[in-house]
């Protein structure tokens, strides 16, 4: 029961309420992404097209983005790859602190085939590189980079972190050779 004499003891309901409320409705929201993967079927998808498009929901203020993949460059993914992309670039922005530069490129090494997304931002810590993909980690929803685990795994598609703490994040996507083509 709070006391009506008791300002502080009132303050620290309401306090835990709103925290309740906030966590509640990012429920709903992952729930709402969440479940809208794999409802469309994977489909063709011009990555350099797709970065593009995803630029027009992001403020990059005085940050650069460098996107050096050739126009024609295809992966086999579902049609969420556009958000993918956004929070790669979102969290750069978020997260990168000391950030003039996100740049993605296209690398084949033997079979292996890999967009990297880079940036000069702080980097992430060795300790984090797999906790970042987890549900719930971070300061802010914590769905934005278990979504993107999930939204490439569709297609076989896999990512990871290998950049360098104090030096930037650089994020691997690979994909399978059958999910990649170029025109």
């Amino acid at each position: 029961m709070i006391s009506k004499s008791d300002p502080e003891q009132a303050a620290g309901h309401i306090r835990k309420g709103l925290a309740l409320i906030g966590k509640t409705i990012t429920t709903i929201q992952f729930t709402s992404e969440y479940q809208r993967i794999g409802v469309i079927s994977p489909a063709w998808h011009d990555v350099s097209e797709c970065i593009n498009s995803a630029l027009k929901y992001s403020t990059l203020g005085t940050v650069r983005l460098e996107n050096e993949i050739p126009s024609g460059t295809e992966i086999y993914a579902d049609p969420l790859i556009e958000n993918v992309i956004f929070n790669l670039i979102d969290n750069a922005l978020r997260y990168g602190s000391t950030l003039t530069t996100i740049r993605f490129r296209f690398v084949r090494e033997g079979s292996t085939t890999l967009i990297l997304c880079e940036d000069d931002g702080i980097g992430i810590p060795p300790d984090e590189k797999e906790l970042i993909f987890s549900y719930g980690h971070g300061t802010n929803t914590g769905m934005g980079l278990f979504l993107v685990r999930e939204i490439l795994a569709i297609t076989g598609i896999t990512i990871r972190e290998t950049g360098i703490p104090g030096k930037g994040a650089r994020f691997e996507i690979l994909i399978p050779p059958e999910e990649c083509r170029t025109r």
